[in-house]
């Protein structure tokens, strides 16, 4: 198989992969942000690299924004945001391109993790989550 013709997923597919690799996640996983949103960009806006101190737009692969379910009590608050899962293009390529991983994984694991630390998971609750998806 030739590389000629082979090219970086786009934005619109890197949507199709979140989804995807979101629907393989454990089923009790998921519900824990079941409305979630994917917000596939190129790189994280200034504003949020500024404030989690990234020292270059390559360090930050993905990003959670919403309200926990501890935090949300029953019934969401009016005005609330969505919960959103930021997942940013470059970074994630770059990573992909200098690793021993599937694309597929890789978007899994920042999944994993961003709703995992969102909702106060530990690495090796992730972990387990990580290895459930894989079968």
């Amino acid at each position: 198989m030739g590389w000629d013709g082979a090219k970086a997923p786009s934005i619109a597919e890197f949507e199709l992969l979140a989804q995807a690799a979101f629907d393989h996640l454990p089923d009790a996983f998921r519900a824990l942000c079941s409305d979630v949103i994917f917000n596939v960009t190129e790189f994280p806006e200034d504003e949020v690299l500024k404030e989690l101190e990234a020292e270059s737009p390559f360090d930050i692969l993905g990003l959670f924004s919403g309200i926990g379910l501890p935090q949300q009590g029953y019934a969401p608050q009016t005005g609330q945001m969505p919960n959103t899962i930021h997942l940013y293009r470059r970074p994630i390529l770059d990573y992909w391109a200098e690793n021993d991983e599937s694309l597929g994984a890789i978007v899994t694991h920042v999944l994993v993790h961003e709703i995992g630390h969102h909702f106060g998971f530990s690495d090796e609750d992730m972990e387990a989550i990580e290895a459930e998806a894989e079968r």
